[in-house]
Formats: structure tokens, sequence, C-alpha cells
């Protein structure tokens, strides 16, 4: 197979398959994160085209963001059961066919089917939660890092693709800023069948930082049988406990304070203060290039430092800057500072929350807890998107809604505290996971 000959290349060269993993992964990511991202760009467009109001289609976007966070735990289930590569290739293949679909749709229920299931549903089984999964698999040393990459580019994804898109919108209509995506997850779909694998032992490998002695000596047991009542056990199983309660609900604040509000309806909360699409477009992208570099940053102190203080930092500056954005004169100079201030916390706190996710629960059952803990994100990303389409259109402002976010982010950062861990060690991480029951 083409991937067992790519990894004696690999390894002769030094390299570990595990870098090419995270290297598709990053790929796909970044791809399926532009694609739930490009929407936001499409309001004023269709609302033009079809006479549907904010409310009407953030209500739609409501139903992505939503199914985009339920699908997580079960994405987890889907890999474990049929393997990561055909998981992932569905995926491709569902969001290409919604963002297709999307072009052709004449009323509001089409596009619930398109942008609403098809695109909630694929993008979901491509969350975060497959950046968790193949960190803790494929990665024992460097985990934060590879996280903080991974994250980052899925944040960076819904960001820069907007720029293009805005411009293809504005010269050639919306229709055309659907086909990079398309091309895209067309690409990926073939390279994810040839060179994905589940585990580093499909390719009779130890994870990167793992001794492969000791694998060799210890031969890894088989994964225990999942099912449809896999997630609902391990939610249940996790309910006990505080930490995964601080996770979820710091997490519900996450996604109620970036991709619902500002990825969903930044462009049109720059049209109210006549900011065109184009440069409204060009400051999310300066936020995803911040992102970038914040989310890598704090993958590497989460492998440093307590994820429960760099939490509540990142929280708290996270308020504050939503808090300024109504008083920010929506001018270059003032979008430009808040793009640099709150792209650097965009979604920096997802490596924390992995983190302290993987320590609590164990590696084998991280990934689906996670997957809960990332549903409880996107519910929050749900209602802020419908929420703050609401509010523009009965209240004709988007003020509240960021007040709401903002104050939200402060209750996030002191509850970020509370969440209970083990022994501590030096840079007050837990040293040894709590076993998972049986």
């Amino acid at each position: 197979m083409l991937s067992t000959r790519l990894n004696r290349r690999l390894d002769r060269r030094g390299i570990h398959y595990a870098w090419l993993i995270a290297a598709l992964t990053f790929l796909v990511m970044l791809t399926t994160s532009a694609a739930l991202g490009l929407p936001g760009a499409f309001l004023l467009p269709l609302s033009r085209e079809h006479g549907w109001s904010t409310e009407q289609i953030s209500s739609v976007l409501a139903v992505r963001f939503a199914l985009y966070g339920l699908m997580a735990p079960f994405s987890a289930m889907l890999m474990e059961r049929f393997g990561v590569r055909r998981v992932v290739a569905t995926a491709l293949a569902l969001i290409a066919g919604g963002m297709a679909l999307a072009t052709v749709v004449r009323e509001l229920w089409q596009l619930f089917i398109a942008w609403g299931l098809m695109l909630g549903i694929g993008s979901g089984m491509t969350a975060l939660v497959l950046a968790a999964l193949v960190a803790n698999r494929w990665f024992t040393a460097r985990r934060g890092l590879v996280v903080g990459i991974l994250t980052a580019s899925a944040a960076t994804g819904q960001l820069a693709f907007l720029p293009l898109a805005a411009w293809l919108i504005e010269h050639l209509g919306w229709r055309s800023a659907v086909v990079p995506v398309l091309l895209a997850c067309s690409v990926l779909a073939v390279l994810v069948m040839l060179l994905m694998r589940s585990r580093p032992r499909d390719l009779g490998l130890a994870a990167f930082g793992e001794v492969p002695a000791s694998v060799a000596a210890a031969p890894e047991p088989a994964p225990a049988a999942v099912n449809l009542r896999t997630p609902f056990v391990v939610l249940r199983e996790a309910m006990g406990t505080q930490t995964f309660w601080v996770l979820a609900g710091t997490f519900f604040i996450c996604g109620l304070s970036t991709n619902g509000l500002i990825q969903t309806h930044f462009i049109t909360l720059c049209g109210d203060f006549g900011l065109s699409a184009v440069p409204a477009a060009s400051v999310l992208a300066m936020m995803g290039a911040f992102d970038f570099v914040g989310t890598i940053s704090s993958g590497w102190l989460s492998d440093r430092y307590d994820s429960r203080k760099l939490l509540f930092w990142y929280y708290g500056l996270r308020g504050l800057s939503l808090f300024w954005l109504p008083h920010s004169t929506f001018t270059l100079y003032g979008l430009s500072l808040f793009a640099m201030f709150y792209g650097l916390d965009w979604i920096a706190t997802v490596p924390p929350t992995v983190k302290l996710a993987g320590v609590a629960f164990g590696k084998e059952r991280a990934p689906m807890v996670f997957g809960w803990i990332f549903a409880a994100h996107q519910i929050g990303a749900a209602t802020a998107a419908y929420g703050a389409g609401l509010s523009r259109t009965l209240l004709l402002t988007y003020t509240p809604a960021l007040y709401v976010a903002g104050g939200a982010c402060l209750l996030a950062a002191v509850l970020a505290l509370g969440a209970r861990l083990r022994k501590e060690g030096a840079a007050g991480e837990p040293q040894a996971p709590r076993a998972a029951r049986a």
C-alpha cells in the first residue's frame, strides 16, 4: 500500500509517519472549517436574492452549529468502529455536496437541507474531536503542541478564506465562492483514502515519543467494542465529575463568544456601520492569522503551565475585547486592534481544554468525552448565531449580543479555575489520569 511505502521512505529520513498524519489532518480541518465559515459571508447576498430575513437565515446556521457539535461524540464512535479514513472521506463528500446543493436552492427548507443538515453533519464528523483523536493516538510527546497546530487550522480555515469569498461574491456572484472549497474537498478525499491510517499500530509503529521496545514487549489490547450506546455511556460516567461540567460550561461560552457570534455575524455587523464586505472579511482573515499564532502558542503553554490558569486569562481577555468592540468606531484602525487582541484568543481555549479532558478521563475515552464537551461549545454557538440574528431583526443592533457574550466570558474565566484534578505536578498538571471505569 502507498502508506506503507511512504512510511518506509519517511523512516529512512528520520521522520515519523505521525507528522504526515498531522499534516493531512491539518489540511482536512482547514478545508472543512472553511466550509463551515463561508455561509457567514452569504447572509446579505442570500437575503437580497431570496428576500429571507437575517433571523431566518440565522436559524439555518444555528442548526448547522448545533449538528456540528452534537455529531462530535458520535464521530469519535464512528472513527472507532469504521476507521478514521472512511469517516473523514465521507465527511468531505457530505460537505462538498451541501455546498454544491446550496447554489441551486429556491426555498428556505432546501437551504436547511444543504447547510443545516449536510454541512452540519459533515463538518461535525471532522470537528475538533479529530484533532483530539489524532493527538492522543499518534503522539505521546508534543501532544499539546500538535493539538494547538490542528486547532489553529480549524479556526484559521473559518476566517482565512473569507476575503477570497468576499471578493468572488462581489465580482462573480456568491455561487462562485463555493468552488475553491469543492475542489479542496475532492482532492483531500483522495489523499485521505490513500494515506490516512487510524492508529500507529496499523503501520507497525509506536506513537511519536513512545518507546518502541516497550510497545513490542506489551502488545496493545484490542479496542473495546463500540456501538451507538457507547457515547451515552461515556457521557453518563463523565457527568459524575465536576471537571466535565466545568469544561462543558466554559466551552458553551467559548462557542457563544466566537464562531456563533463573530464568525457568523461580523461581516453584517460591519455593514451596519458602513464597512463593506471585502474589508470586513479581511479583518476576519487578520483574526485568523493572529489566531494561528495564539492557538499554537497556547498548545505550547499547555504543555508547561496549569491549563486552568490559562483558561482564566483567555476567557477574561476575550470578554474585555467583546465589551470594547461596539466602541471601536469600526474604522480599519479600530478593527485591526480588535482583530489582533481578539484573534490571539480566538480558540486558544482548545489546547488547555483538550489537555484537561485527556488528563481527567484517560487516553482512550478522552476523544469521546471531549466530543460531548465540544457539543456544548456548538450549542453555545447555535445560541449566539440565532440570538444575535434575532437581536438585529428586533432591535436593529448587535450590541446587546456583544455585551451578553462579553459578560459570559468573564463568568467562564472564574468557572475555569474550579476544575478539580487529582495530584498536581510542578507545572500544575495532574501526573496520572484517573482510571476509566469499565
